[in-house]
């Protein structure tokens, strides 16, 4: 018999996550408005994105062997209810230095939520359905990403900073209501390991099919942030958009993602793992060639639309890997997922900063089209050599 999918319990944990990717992204808009509203340059404005994600990035390593000894649904509860709390903190911050810390505190409460959540995920649902439940478990990130956009924009040009992080609190707070009305019968009653930390990283990487999807999902992340990172700046300077409209523009992105959760049930069927990695790779080339050379706003529109179903095609396919890269130790597991795919967008947007001074936008972007094609052969490949040697065994 099928096993039923605790479906209020997925669409809680998407709730929790599009506010964790609200809180990561929604400091961006403010930046100006802070150091205006505290008398200081940018570069210290933006120490309140940095705090939030460094905090972010670190403590998944902490959270993955937490949510595996303690329960993984549990442990999102909790930290959802802290993140409620770290936003209020960050309401009424009563300077820059008291802001900055208190967005590194809600970047630690956040960076329980999403990976832990697809841990929870590939705990309750058969790996034959895996990919398309978290296809539309990630609309809720998709939608985070933008709801941190405007909710930052419009704090910024007309309410400030509090109000902003006062309906985030709102938010997680509502996420975390849901979360423990909803407690799954598979949280209640189950048996979590007493593994320490450092021996379930070291199981983890022990298997060499997880070695290959880090590898994997490290060069994803900096080549394709590294491009995106700098898309804005590249629309702005060869047509001309305001940077406002430029960003616009890559937000499409986003969208992208949403049609592949609504055609995922069919690509999957459709294509299989090793399709979906290939076409995507082949899609994100496509998007980010067109984006490299002249052309117009409406084409790089469009570009960004496939560039994002590509992506998610691809990277859907790597985080449904990630779930059964060690099983026993899901919860860690992605929580290193997570953090090598944070280190690879650190390192791709230091590096392709440094690339742009040198050669401009336009090179870097192409190039990280081209790599991010062979990514998704690579990887495709990868994928079917793994069947034909599972195949040979049995």
């Amino acid at each position: 018999m099928t096993a039923r999918i605790p479906t209020r319990s997925i669409v809680a944990l998407s709730i929790a996550g599009c506010g964790s990717s609200a809180a990561l992204r929604v400091c961006d808009p403010l930046i100006p408005y802070l150091a205006r509203e505290h008398d200081t340059g940018l570069a210290a404005a933006a120490q309140t994105v940095t705090a939030f994600a460094i905090a972010y990035g670190l403590f998944q390593l902490i959270y993955g062997p937490v949510g595996d000894r303690y329960g993984k649904y549990r442990v999102i509860t909790i930290a959802t209810f802290a993140c409620a709390l770290t936003s209020l903190a960050c309401a009424f911050a009563p300077s820059l230095a008291s802001l900055v810390v208190a967005r590194a505190l809600a970047g630690a409460t956040a960076g329980a939520l999403i990976p832990l959540s697809l841990a929870w995920i590939g705990d309750v649902v058969p790996y034959e359905r895996r990919q398309s439940v978290l296809a539309r478990y990630l609309i809720g990130q998709m939608f985070g990403i933008a709801l941190g956009q405007v909710l930052g924009g419009v704090g910024a040009d007309l309410y400030g900073s509090g109000p902003v992080f006062v309906a985030l609190a709102a938010w997680f707070a509502a996420a975390a209501l849901l979360l423990r009305r909803f407690v799954p019968a598979q949280e209640r009653s189950a048996a979590h390991d007493q593994d320490g930390a450092l021996r379930r990283y070291v199981a983890v990487l022990e298997v060499g099919w997880s070695r290959v999807v880090l590898f994997t999902v490290y060069v994803e992340g900096l080549l394709l942030v590294g491009a995106l990172a700098f898309v804005p700046t590249h629309l702005h300077l060869t047509y001309g958009l305001p940077l406002t409209a430029a960003g616009t523009v890559v937000m499409l992105f986003a969208a992208g993602g949403l049609v592949f959760a609504a055609l995922s049930p069919l690509l999957v069927r459709g294509l299989g793992e090793p399709g979906l990695a290939a076409v995507g790779g082949v899609l994100l080339a496509l998007c980010l060639g067109v984006l490299a050379l002249p052309s117009t706003p409406a084409v790089a529109a469009l570009a960004c639309l496939v560039g994002g179903l590509g992506f998610y095609m691809l990277h859907n396919t790597l985080q449904v890997n990630a779930t059964q890269m060690a099983p026993a130790q899901r919860g860690s597991s992605l929580a290193l997922f997570a953090c090598i795919l944070f280190v690879g967008h650190s390192t791709g947007v230091t590096l392709a900063g440094s690339l742009v001074e040198r050669i401009g936008t336009g090179p870097v972007i192409a190039a990280a089209g081209g790599l991010l094609l062979f990514v998704g052969s690579a990887f495709a490949f990868a994928l079917q050599n793994r069947r034909r040697v599972s195949a040979g065994r049995t």
